[in-house]
């Protein structure tokens, strides 16, 4: 984690200087990430669309037969 240091008790910093000073914290932290290489990127991006198929085929077929079910229902 990164370590924070606050003003004294009784001086409190402009609002440019804490927006400068969060911006900079961002950039500290961003280098600080590891990015995935383009392979992994591929693999993870057709997981999560493949999952998201699967998910939706799942929620269809439950919508038809529900639907016939209670199309019986009120036949």
């Amino acid at each position: 984690m990164s370590e924070t240091v606050t003003a004294p008790a009784g001086k409190k910093r402009n609002v440019f200087a804490r927006i400068a000073r969060f911006f900079r914290e961002v950039v500290d932290e961003l280098r600080k990430v590891v990015w995935p290489t383009w392979n992994e990127l591929t693999t993870y991006f057709v997981v999560v669309i493949v999952f998201i198929a699967a998910i939706m085929v799942f929620t269809g077929v439950l919508d038809m037969i529900f639907d016939r079910i209670v199309m019986w229902g009120l036949a």
